[in-house]
């Protein structure tokens, strides 16, 4: 199967013309009696080629880094355990040792895997445009970015003061999100935006999180979840903006929503149905509670009809599971909580699949003119 970017290359390149592109997915369409916009492609894997080119990478980028992590501990050596000298400052000195033996460890590793990973995305990536591997290129770029300065940071200014290391960890995601942003400007695969987005959070929550342990003197715990909803709705709202320039779903910018969508969902939906209860305890989940998982899950089901996406859906799955399965066995259904519950949410699933299109279609009619334009295309077709 040919993606909407390879076709979309094809009519650039001369080869299709668009009225001819056009048909093909009018004739894809009507085949498969969906609309192109609702079937939300993306690429993963070709050809099992792809599947094995993955695992040589794989194998190369640990060697890469367990080469890096050799290089790393030949230059500090760090005395085994036990030592005749136990006094404080010669445990603490060994101590000090072994961190800075590790802080190298991980920025040499780091930065083997990171030198490794571009002349390969080079090829795979730049020249054969292999899908599968290009994601794990990427991954182990940014993440050997991210991974070299936390190395590096810790061997300037060390991790004792909670602050210099969320700085230091704030300063490294910037450095990641350049990283793919400049990868971005290379490559073009979909998946690096949600990378960059992914780092930027992350250094976000990291420093957002330090700053609370300081402040309030307690474990970030529970704080983190209002920012991890913050920073999930920010997202989300980025990745709204690369699909509403996109409608008909027929260029990379609906491969990048798509990744952008699939970061976004779990940091909304875990933070909203931690705060039902619905996941510390089981045998204390409320009858309210497990109800409010449900409610919240058909209103995950509205948006996620009239943004014709569906990764909200998948990531509040288990906890709709759990409020069910509590739901009954709370009524009597002890014995068959489990097949119940697959009954459900697998008819619940399927027949939702069978019938998207209508259903976003009477949806979407319902919303404002100025917003419905915004939306795929095909859920205003009548």
């Amino acid at each position: 199967m040919y993606s909407q970017d390879e076709i979309n290359s094809a009519v650039a390149a001369g080869v299709l013309t668009q009225d001819a592109a056009d048909a093909l997915r009018a004739h894809t369409a009507q085949i498969r009696e969906r609309p192109v916009t609702d079937e939300e492609h993306f690429r993963l894997v070709n050809s099992f080629n792809d599947v094995f080119v993955t695992i040589g990478i794989v194998i190369l980028l640990i060697a890469a880094g367990a080469i890096g992590q050799a290089i790393g501990g030949a230059f500090v050596s760090v005395p085994e355990w036990p030592i005749s000298d136990t006094s404080t400052d010669e445990i603490n000195r060994i101590m000090s040792m072994r961190e800075t033996a590790e802080a190298l460890k991980m920025a040499i590793a780091a930065l083997l895997v990171t030198a490794v990973s571009w002349p390969l995305a080079e090829f795979f990536t730049g020249k054969r445009r292999m899908a599968l591997p290009s994601i794990i290129l990427l991954v182990a770029f940014v993440g050997g970015v991210f991974a070299s300065a936390v190395g590096i940071g810790r061997l300037i200014a060390g991790f004792e003061n909670t602050v210099v290391g969320a700085i230091l960890i704030l300063a490294s995601g910037i450095l990641a999100m350049l990283a793919a942003w400049f990868h971005w400007r290379r490559f073009k695969v979909p998946i690096t935006v949600a990378a960059g987005a992914a780092a930027a959070a992350a250094s976000f929550l990291a420093f957002v999180g330090s700053l609370v342990e300081v402040t309030v003197g307690t474990d970030p715990g529970d704080w983190l979840l209002p920012f991890i909803f913050v920073a999930g709705v920010a997202i989300f709202a980025f990745a709204m903006r690369w699909d509403t320039s996109d409608p008909t779903r027929e260029t990379r910018r609906s491969d990048v929503a798509f990744w952008l969508h699939l970061l976004a969902a779990p940091m909304i939906a875990h933070p909203i149905f931690y705060a039902t209860g619905v996941m510390d305890n089981s045998s204390d989940v409320s009858v309210i509670g497990a109800l409010a998982v449900l409610a919240i899950y058909i209103l995950f089901g509205f948006v996620a009809l009239a943004i014709d996406r569906r990764a909200l859906l998948v990531s509040a799955l288990a906890y709709v599971l759990v409020a069910l399965a509590f739901l009954f066995d709370t009524f009597g259904a002890v014995e068959l909580t489990f097949a119940l519950t697959a009954l459900v949410i697998g008819s619940a699933l399927l027949t939702l699949s069978a019938y998207w299109s209508p259903v976003r279609r009477k949806i979407v009619s319902g919303l404002p003119e100025g917003l419905q334009a915004k939306l795929p295309a095909s859920a205003v077709v009548a």
